[in-house]
This record gives structure tokens, C-alpha cells and sequence, in this order.
């Protein structure tokens, strides 16, 4: 058996998300590139990692896979978009780890991305609360340049579609980015007609839904803009509740 060095470029072991689609878009990425995980390659060509289990490695790989493909939705590569991923890497991983990434991003982005594939694989191993995680984040690259292109949001939808995400979920995501009369009902999943305890019943299960707790093991800024989704929320129940006059 032979030993090939890969990168710690997520600044965690990697679990499931070396097998399969997205395995196969990151180990083309990687290449020979990084040296600071073991890999095994034994004599059948068979190939065996180090880490086993889902961390954040995993959530940090399905993260640079998916982003990839929202920024070529509209067939440009924007200065915001890439500024708006490296600062999240920066704060998640650090200086280092991020450059690395970023360098890991640009080679993903060059390939064709199997889409579907790659999400029914991240669907499979991640709980739901992280994939809700992702969509907000995909939504937060798409505007980074203060503007959602129609392809962008296209490919947002069909990736929320392909990881299972309620569209109902999708609706209060989208109206977190996207502000009309009625964004404030749409962020709680209810109707402009729900009666006050319906908005109050609602609230209480978003409460749950989004609370930053669910996402507490991938790190701090996983959680930091799990926080900022969840105040989100907390406004536009209070938005709701001044309207309304409920107090």
C-alpha cells in the first residue's frame, strides 16, 4: 500500500464526503496539491481515509461543492461572490486553511458539477438542520453583490429541491433575501390570514427549527450566521405582532 499526502483544507477529518459524486469533484480539485491528511491507497485501487465519520469537513466540502455551482449559474465570476466565501473560510478555518480552500474552489469550479448526484449524496448523510444551513448561505453568496441573478436563485431552488428542503422552508429562506408586503408571513410559513394564535404557534416551531443550537458543532461561524437567520426570524414576528397589534 502506498501513502498519498492530501491538505487538512477543512480543518477537520473527512468523512462521507470523500465517497461517492462529491468525492469524486473534490479529489479532482485536490489532486496532489495538499500535504497533511493521510490517504491509503491499497493495491486493488480501492481507497480508504483516515476520518470515517460526518464532521465538519464534510459540511465545509458540501459547502465549496454547491457554492461552485451557484457561481456559475449566470456564467461570471464575481469579485463580491469570492470575497464573500473567503471571508466565511477566514473566520471558520483561519488565514491558512482558507487560502487553501479558496485555491480548492476555484479548481472545483472549473469542472462540470454533477448536481443532483452531489445533492442526493449531502441529503443522505446531513440532518436537515444543516441543510437549511447551506441554503441560507447559498442565498447570502447570490446577493453578495447586493443583486440575485435569475440563474443564481434558479440553481438555489433546484439545489434546496435536490436536498429535500421543504419548500415551504425554501419560501422563509428566500423572503429572509427577498422583502415584500408579505416577507414577514413568509419567513413564519404562515398565510397574511393566520389568526394570532396560528402566528403564535408558528413562531414557536421556527423557534425550534432555526435555533442556532442545531448547528453548534460546525464551528463558530456555522453558528454566527445561524444566529443571524434566527434574529431574523425573532423581527419578523415582531413585525408580525406590531401590525397585528398582539401583544
Amino acid at each position: 500500500m502506498a501513502k498519498i499526502k492530501f491538505g487538512k483544507w477543512v480543518g477537520s477529518g473527512l468523512g462521507w464526503a470523500f465517497g461517492g459524486p462529491l468525492g469524486a469533484v473534490l479529489g479532482f480539485a485536490l489532486g496532489s496539491a495538499f500535504d497533511a491528511a493521510d490517504v491509503t491507497v491499497q493495491r486493488d485501487g480501492k481507497t480508504t481515509y483516515s476520518s470515517s465519520q460526518p464532521q465538519v469537513g464534510d459540511f465545509a466540502a458540501s459547502l465549496l461543492v454547491l457554492s461552485a455551482a451557484v457561481m456559475k449559474s449566470d456564467g461570471k465570476m464575481m469579485k463580491s461572490e469570492l470575497e464573500f466565501v473567503r471571508k466565511f473560510l477566514v473566520q471558520q478555518f483561519g488565514e491558512d486553511h482558507a487560502m487553501q480552500q479558496m485555491l480548492l474552489l476555484k479548481e472545483i469550479i472549473k469542472q462540470e458539477i454533477p448536481l443532483q448526484q452531489v445533492c442526493f449524496q449531502i441529503k443522505q448523510y446531513m440532518p436537515v438542520a444543516e441543510r437549511l444551513q447551506i441554503i441560507h448561505y447559498l442565498f447570502g453568496i447570490s446577493k453578495a453583490d447586493g443583486h440575485v441573478h435569475e440563474l443564481e436563485l434558479q440553481t438555489i431552488q433546484t439545489i434546496s429541491n435536490y436536498l429535500g428542503i421543504n419548500p415551504a422552508d425554501f419560501g422563509s429562506l428566500k423572503a429572509m433575501y427577498f422583502r415584500d408586503v408579505n416577507s414577514d408571513y413568509q419567513i413564519l410559513e404562515i398565510e397574511p390570514t393566520a389568526s394570532e394564535e396560528e402566528i403564535k404557534k408558528a413562531y414557536r416551531r421556527m423557534a425550534v427549527k432555526y435555533h442556532p443550537d442545531k448547528v453548534i458543532s460546525l464551528g463558530e461561524e456555522v453558528q454566527k450566521a445561524a444566529k443571524e437567520k434566527f434574529q431574523v426570524l425573532q423581527a419578523a414576528y415582531e413585525n408580525i405582532k406590531k401590525q397585528r397589534g398582539i401583544s
